[in-house]
């Protein structure tokens, strides 16, 4: 007996020696290495361990340092200055669940690719001053200082962090599909594919964004509130460019959105002192629906090449017909521009009940004419005012071909088709235009004075008037709504000087001083208003003295 009890002891004191001498060999840098050695050559996963330790302060957990962790062929996972993994009860019929996963110091891809799938689960995935990456299609994902638990932990292939799972974040800095932010903070919970951010926060571009939104398994996503107070935004990208952006993202459903107090710039752009409140409304495929929605802002300045606005106030309502502007009124080129009416998506026409135009001192662009021609967006077919006011305007056009300007011009106009089948022009309705004084191509002339009525088959000219200083100007006119433009002009002047028309593009007429001109006047028009060169035209003038010239053309 003595003999066998000797033996076991001596069995004991071995096993405990060799369960000693184990774990002082497992704390060693050889261990380690022959430790990533053997899952290298015996997985599909390559990886580095520095060295393994265990404290017994901590009796259930072992620490990894130096972890480098990816798939065959493929870029690296993780890289780790530290790993906890802390052992729990499951393990005895699950080894490779632990109690939580600690990675520390280090960088985490979280979509590295498609097929990649860990070979452990534990209750909690923590992160301690990680750097998050992801770099797949909808995702361009750089995070620092990050900071994050997510329970439970099951990665899955192309689910680093799984798919079923609660998880808080924060990030010191993050740059999301381009996007800048700092002091993130983000809670929410993944189920199979569905992304619920029950809460999160940012400082962004120098102010603050708070907000809730969910992510669908199709990439749709669903904002319940999003905030964005005193954003300070500035971009290298020209309006269009920066409205591109937001017309590729997936499906957006916006229940509400504000954004107060904002400042964005960018190249030949910007927006200052800007509040917006937008609600219930669905954007997809550069399109939107809404079926019972709200959009209202006001600026200080909203500035687009030459086109500024001073202190607009819009308010809108949107709904599957279209949209109610019921209020639009803007400072404008020093004068006041108001409007209210309706956009109509079913023949995408802009109709607006009432324009106010007052005080504007606005000199048109020099390449106004070829922007007349050019076609309206998709989204613009028609454009109809059903009344039109303008009260001492000033109007410039500084081309040298002809140049010209009218003072104070005051208008009434009714029932204007102004765009038809995405083309400028006057296409029905009536208008009366007069001024105080006027400058055509080097002509002064006073009380200058239009009047016209248009159908879908011509515009007639009734009235068009000016006073010299010691005559009168008067014509009519017919231009055909037809291809072509063919039209029509009677013009008469009465004791005006005889060399009026030669300033107009007319030929000399070898007559000096004051006296009468009449003239016949037909041919074709370009878009522009410009005369084609086909024109037919017999002028008449007589001097005072009782001379008297006919002139033809061509």
């Amino acid at each position: 007996m003595k003999f066998i009890g000797k033996l076991l002891l001596t069995l004991l004191l071995l096993a405990v020696l060799a369960v000693v001498l184990v774990y002082v060999l497992g704390q060693t840098r050889w261990a380690a290495g022959w430790m990533s050695r053997w899952i290298s050559n015996n997985s599909e996963y390559r990886l580095s361990v520095e060295k393994i330790t265990h404290s017994w302060s901590k009796p259930g957990q072992i620490t990894l340092e130096g972890v480098a962790l990816a798939q065959a062929n493929q870029p690296q996972a993780l890289a780790a200055k530290q790993v906890d993994l802390a052992f729990s009860l499951r393990q005895i019929t699950e080894p490779r669940y632990f109690g939580s996963v600690t990675l520390r110091d280090g960088t985490l891809n979280v979509k590295p690719q498609q097929g990649m799938s860990l070979p452990l689960q534990a209750d909690t995935l923590q992160l301690s001053n990680m750097a998050l990456q992801s770099n797949d299609a909808g995702w361009q994902l750089d995070a620092q200082k990050v900071n994050a638990g997510v329970t439970p932990w099951q990665p899955s292939a192309g689910h680093l962090l799984g798919e079923n799972n609660q998880f808080q974040f924060s990030a010191g800095l993050m740059v999301l599909n381009g996007i800048p932010a700092s002091q993130v903070l983000v809670q929410g919970e993944i189920k199979q594919d569905q992304l619920i951010l029950s809460d999160f926060g940012a400082d962004l571009a120098q102010g603050d964004l708070t907000g809730v939104a969910s992510r669908a398994a199709d990439g749709s996503w669903l904002v319940e509130r999003l905030r964005l107070s005193k954003v300070r935004l500035q971009t290298p990208l020209t309006l269009e460019q920066f409205w591109g952006h937001f017309t590729a993202l997936p499906p957006v459903t916006v229940k509400r959105f504000d954004l107060i107090d904002a400042r964005l710039e960018g190249k030949d752009w910007a927006i200052n002192d800007l509040d917006l409140s937008l609600q219930s409304v669905t954007f997809q495929q550069g399109d939107w629906s809404s079926q019972d929605g709200t959009l209202s802002f006001n600026a200080g300045h909203i500035i687009h090449g030459n086109f500024h606005l001073i202190d607009p106030i819009i308010s809108m309502q949107l709904s599957p017909a279209g949209i109610t502007i019921q209020q639009f009124t803007t400072r404008w080129e020093g004068g006041l521009l108001r409007t209210s009416g309706n956009w109509l998506r079913a023949n995408k026409r802009l109709q607006l009940d009432e324009v106010a135009m007052a005080a504007l001192e606005y000199t048109l662009p020099i390449n106004w004419r070829a922007l007349w021609l050019q076609p309206l967006p998709s989204w613009l077919a028609q454009v109809y005012i059903g009344k039109l006011t303008t009260n001492r305007n000033l109007i410039i056009d500084i081309n040298p071909d002809f140049p010209f300007q009218i003072t104070a011009l005051d208008g009434y106009g009714s029932n204007l088709l102004l765009a038809n089948d995405h083309q400028w022009g006057i296409w029905s309705g009536s208008l009366k235009l007069n001024g105080s004084d006027a400058t055509f191509n080097k002509v002064d002339v006073r009380r200058p004075s239009l009047a016209l009525d248009a159908d879908a088959q011509q515009i007639n000219v009734t009235e068009l008037s000016a006073f010299m200083p010691d005559g009168l100007l008067d014509a009519k006119a017919n231009v055909s709504q037809q291809p072509g433009k063919p039209f029509t002009l009677s013009f008469d002047g009465r004791s005006v000087p005889l060399n009026t028309l030669q300033h107009w593009g007319w030929q000399p007429v070898p007559l000096e001083g004051e006296g009468n001109l009449q003239l016949q006047l037909k041919g074709m028009l370009n878009g522009d208003g410009s005369f084609k060169s086909s024109l037919q035209g017999h002028l008449q003038a007589t001097s005072k003295e009782g001379q008297t010239l006919e002139q033809q053309l061509p």
